[in-house]
């Protein structure tokens, strides 16, 4: 039979019927399954490149800066910069300088005020302790003794002392022991004086105030 005479044949290939059972007369080889070539990866895009210098230092890692903790005390001003430091300073010599020539001018003859030492500073708490204390009075008045401010004036030289401690030269720190044991002993010598007088005191008729001489408390 000739090539073109040959019947035209079609093979049933399918394995199960339409209700799902398998076919007597199925082909048993297995089928081939057909299976997905997954994509090719898709490469992530390479970041750009960066041109460094040699010299360039290498960047500091990112740090979550840490929540300060409330200062202790009263809130502070931020603090002056050197810059306005140096211009305040230097606008307040120009400005003393001018002072002391306007005075000098209407004073013919008087010398440059002396500059202002470690030395005046302690003898001027020193005097003004004192005077708060009655040291001031007159004879024949009657003192007025400060003890509020005599005891602040105290305990501000003794802050200074403090302070300086470590910082001062041997007569530096012998002028400023003198004065805190002289200021002290006179604010007790007061303080009893006073005691004694008010436990001595008789009260005046009328409510009237001490005699003269005594000395008097200034609130």
């Amino acid at each position: 039979m000739s090539e073109q005479n040959k019947p035209f044949v079609v093979t049933d290939r399918r394995k199960f019927t339409i209700d799902g059972t398998p076919r007597p007369d199925a082909d048993p080889s297995p089928e081939r399954e057909a299976r997905e070539v997954p994509p090719a990866p898709t490469a992530a895009p390479e970041p750009p490149l960066e041109f460094k210098s040699p010299n360039a230092a290498a960047p500091e890692p990112i740090s979550t800066p840490a929540t300060p903790e409330p200062a202790a005390g009263p809130d502070l001003p931020p603090p002056p910069t050197e810059v306005e430091m140096a211009q305040a300073h230097a606008a307040y010599q120009q400005t003393s300088e001018r002072l002391d020539t306007a005075v000098r001018a209407a004073n013919p003859g008087m010398d440059h005020p002396p500059l202002m030492t470690f030395d005046q500073i302690v003898q001027s708490i020193y005097m003004t302790t004192m005077m708060q204390l009655g040291g001031a009075t007159q004879p024949g008045e009657q003192p007025k003794v400060d003890l509020m401010g005599a005891r602040q004036s105290i305990d501000m030289l003794a802050i200074l002392a403090e302070k300086t401690k470590g910082n001062l030269t041997p007569t530096e720190s012998q002028l400023m022991d003198n004065a805190l044991f002289e200021v002290r002993m006179g604010f007790l010598e007061v303080t009893q004086a006073l005691a004694r007088s008010a436990a001595s005191r008789q009260p005046p008729p009328g409510g009237a105030s001490g005699a003269p001489g005594r000395p008097s408390i200034v609130r």
